[in-house]
């Protein structure tokens, strides 16, 4: 069966691929068509968004361990002892500086993505953001080589790594049209898992490749360039762009006047704010805190692998039993490990403080898979308290649904531009980040409170989500 320019997706048969590779009939909620060919179609399109996405990640938090790298050695004056690689000789300030604006950036670019899958399509916006992958790579390639560059521009460079954190809400609002909503919780788990599992490979990968050749910190970027090209041509080839997500950005806009659409954004920053933040901070602390560039190089990546890998199963368990009650647990755990964190620092255990780290990551890795699973579910009972049963309007409720999971990926992003400068504004002004880890408690219990009031207390309107 063939699509010609004129047919309408009344007369098209589910699921048929047509020029530009557009499918104009999507039915993921018919069992039939699911099973018969569905299922298959999603499937191969969650693939490769993940590996798309999975590069974006990679490349988003490419400074976190090259900055390991860059720190000079001072003495207790402020005097300079020694440079780090390449003749750079950051301060503690300046690197997490580096690092709050490449993951503010990538937050603040994830609303622009989020709109441009309605805008452009899925299939085709994928192979435009892989390929921008480019900028940033190629810029850190450059910049590094070139220490006398001032810290402005070297800001500038680091800035544009936020390509690829924008790449999460477009991947994440496209890939959430393909799948029914018995399923969202694990495809979109999953497709979160292999992109911010992107940010460990990078973490652990990129001080091997370092140590290759002759190229030293040139090829923390280098060696993403074919990677991102190659992303961008695997898109091309074998992803789908979907007729019913390609309409006017409206749902979106309309998703923002849904107050469920900003709680869950502010949750959102607790669970993948954390995730991101603490990513990107982790082994800089390690560096910082405990003089360990060794451990952060050799091991730093662990708490995003073990982040990454919990978020399908905090999806999977929010598909069980619901997404709050799995939300609210994580932030408890999140505040526990937070506080075990404190007492590391404070005797100087290196291993409480690593483990501690490693118990938090899990808990936002579960806690972001739990909170995304939320989403679907609210906006299906805003859907159904409106008393529209129609498929018009349960469309337009899933592509707001859609809509509002870029929107609060984008705000839950911020969460990774505000950690690395609360640590910095607590180590320069107390010579410790205990103040900064003791704010984290405090936030996390008041999101288990906000999340039990609004989900889970008798008699709320959304209970259970």
């Amino acid at each position: 069966m063939t699509i010609s320019d004129k047919t309408t997706a009344e007369v098209l048969e589910p699921g048929v691929i047509g020029k530009g590779r557009w499918i104009e009939r999507w039915e993921p909620e018919n069992d039939l068509f699911w099973e018969a060919k569905g299922k298959s179609i999603a499937f191969r399109n969650l693939v490769f968004s993940i590996i798309a996405e999975h590069i974006g990640f990679s490349v988003w938090l490419l400074w976190s361990i090259v900055v390991v790298r860059m720190y000079g050695t001072f003495d207790e004056s402020g005097a300079l002892v020694s440079a780090g690689a390449n003749g750079w000789a950051l301060t503690a300030g300046e690197g997490f500086t580096l690092l709050a604006v490449a993951s503010g950036v990538g937050a603040f670019l994830r609303v622009p993505y989020t709109f441009a899958v309605p805008i452009f399509g899925g299939r085709n916006w994928t192979v435009i953001s892989a390929l921008l992958l480019l900028v940033p790579t190629l810029g850190l390639a450059w910049v590094v080589q070139h220490p006398e560059t001032s810290f402005g521009v070297l800001v500038a460079i680091a800035a544009t790594a936020g390509f690829g954190g924008g790449n999460f809400a477009s991947s994440m609002s496209n890939i959430s049209f393909f799948y029914p909503d018995k399923e969202k919780g694990w495809a979109l788990g999953l497709n979160a898992a292999g992109g911010n599992i992107g940010v460990a490979v990078a973490q652990k990968l990129v001080p091997l490749v370092i140590g290759i050749g002759a190229l030293g910190l040139s090829a923390a970027g280098l060696v993403y360039v074919p990677l991102a090209v190659a992303a961008g041509i695997l898109a091309f080839l074998f992803m789908d762009n979907l007729r019913e997500a390609k309409a006017d950005p409206k749902p979106t806009a309309s998703s923002l006047k849904h107050g469920h659409t900003w709680l869950m954004a502010f949750l959102y920053i607790g669970t993948f704010g954390s995730f991101i933040g603490y990513s990107a901070a982790f082994p800089t602390l390690l560096t910082v805190v405990f003089e360990r560039p060794d451990i952060a190089l050799s091991w730093g990546f662990l708490g995003a692998l073990i982040g990454s890998l919990s978020r399908p199963y905090g999806g999977k368990l929010a598909d069980r039993v619901g997404g709050s009650i799995i939300t609210v647990g994580s932030f408890v755990v999140m505040a526990i490990a937070g506080l075990t964190a404190v007492v590391g620092v404070q005797n100087e255990s290196l291993g409480l403080f690593f483990i501690s780290f490693m118990v938090l990551f899990a808990a936002t890795g579960i806690g972001n898979g739990s909170t995304y699973r939320m989403i679907p579910s609210i906006f299906g009972r805003l859907q159904a308290a409106k008393g529209e049963d129609t498929d018009a309007s349960r469309l337009d409720f899933k592509r707001q649904a859609a809509g509002a999971v870029g929107i609060i990926s984008a705000v839950g992003a911020f969460g990774g531009f505000a950690i690395p400068f609360i640590y910095k504004i607590a180590k320069e002004t107390s010579g410790t980040i205990v103040p900064a880890l003791q704010i984290y408690v405090v936030v996390f219990l008041a999101m288990a409170v906000i999340t039990w009031l609004a989900y889970l207390r008798k008699g709320a309107t959304m209970r259970n989500v």
